[in-house]
């Protein structure tokens, strides 16, 4: 399924993925930890060009790479077997190294856009949680598309000392973005990379924000590198993975209230507006129509299926004269209401006045 729907973020992109089972941020984390053994290591590996698979591992008999050079180094651009997006394409490191965001990703970001300039690219963050689905590999993903947050609008803007030259703003978004844009593309490299060193060390308890606790960090950034009127733009998406005994999967993470639409990790694609829902919801969403119309919805919680969905269904049937003729586009609707909240809680600073003045905190820092 694949589908708009309007926020006050703007129109958002739906889809369901019935490619690839629903993943436990859990799992994901433990993953990047895991010991590599096997042939290929991962499912990015150059290796799998001509790999006839095994029993947990897809065979990849006709994949085929693209070899790139990005900042001096050996590359690969293959395009995505999941296709979310036109031209979906992931470039990744020919050598099995873990992900890591640093001046130098930004570096690769804008090399790749300088021999693709019509394209986008971004990285996940480099840590679990906050991260994508695969953190052993380092890999980018972009593709000739323009995703929700590039048609968003920049609503503050701001100067970086040493930077007057570079145009600076926070866009209009439910996650926390900073987009720096300018001619020189070395620039949004140096300004990143100090957006960057300030965020990884950077603490507010007001804000509920913590670099680390117990030596463990939590700040990164999710970068996303374009061209635009002939000047290229870097959107830096601030993410903490910071977790608590109420929040065990992330504070800024989808809450367990959200969970019965998307438990995953919200990585790349999802922070720019594109949502990957579980395929289990096409089904789902069937048979919650199916109930609304025929038996109501306090006939939802008796459903073993679909009993999680419960308390939504009452929530927004409360808000909505359902009738077989509507019941499909208000399901669309509601899920895209639940995405759009869904960033919201991955945001670090929320689009309240105490949060956008908390956003403010940060770019004095950024100045001092």
């Amino acid at each position: 399924m694949n589908l708009t729907v309007d926020t006050e973020y703007g129109v958002m992109d739906i889809t369901i993925n019935l490619s690839k089972p629903e993943k436990d941020p859990k799992a994901i984390a433990a993953a990047k930890n895991a010991k590599q053994s096997g042939y290929p290591k991962c499912l990015l590996c150059e290796e799998n060009v001509g790999y006839a698979g095994r029993m947990n591992h897809p065979a990849r008999n006709n994949h085929r790479i693209i070899p790139l050079e990005i900042n001096k180094t050996k590359w690969g651009l293959q395009y995505s077997p999941y296709v979310y997006y036109n031209e979906h394409c992931i470039l990744f490191n020919t050598e099995h190294t873990p992900m890591v965001i640093d001046k130098g990703a930004f570096s690769k970001l804008f090399d790749f856009i300088h021999q693709f300039p019509h394209y986008c690219v971004g990285s996940n963050a480099d840590l679990p949680i906050v991260g994508g689905s695969i953190l052993s590999h380092e890999h980018f993903q972009g593709g000739c598309y323009e995703f929700p947050l590039a048609k968003s609008a920049v609503e503050e803007e701001y100067t970086v000392k040493g930077f007057e030259d570079v145009s600076v703003g926070r866009v209009k978004w439910p996650m926390s973005v900073i987009r720096i844009s300018s001619a020189d593309s070395d620039r949004l490299v140096e300004l990143a990379d100090k957006i960057l060193c300030a965020w990884r060390g950077y603490s507010d308890e007001a804000a509920f924000i913590f670099a680390e606790t117990e030596g463990e960090p939590h700040n990164t950034i999710t970068p996303i590198a374009r061209m635009r009127n002939d000047k290229f733009e870097l959107d830096l998406v601030l993410r903490n993975n910071i977790t608590t005994e109420e929040h065990p999967l992330g504070v800024y993470h989808p809450h367990g209230e959200l969970h019965h639409i998307k438990k995953e990790n919200i990585g790349l694609i999802e922070v720019m507006g594109l949502a990957i829902l579980p395929a289990r919801l096409k089904t789902e969403m069937e048979a919650l129509a199916d109930i609304l119309i025929n038996k109501g919805v306090s006939a939802v919680r008796a459903d073993p299926a679909l009993e999680k969905h419960g308390e939504w269904a009452e929530e927004f049937s409360a808000r909505h004269n359902i009738t077989a003729e509507n019941v499909h586009d208000i399901i669309k609707a509601e899920i895209g209401a639940v995405f759009s909240k869904v960033l919201e809680h991955a945001g670090v600073y929320k689009h309240t006045e105490e949060g956008i003045k908390a956003f403010g905190r940060f770019i004095d820092e950024l100045n001092k």
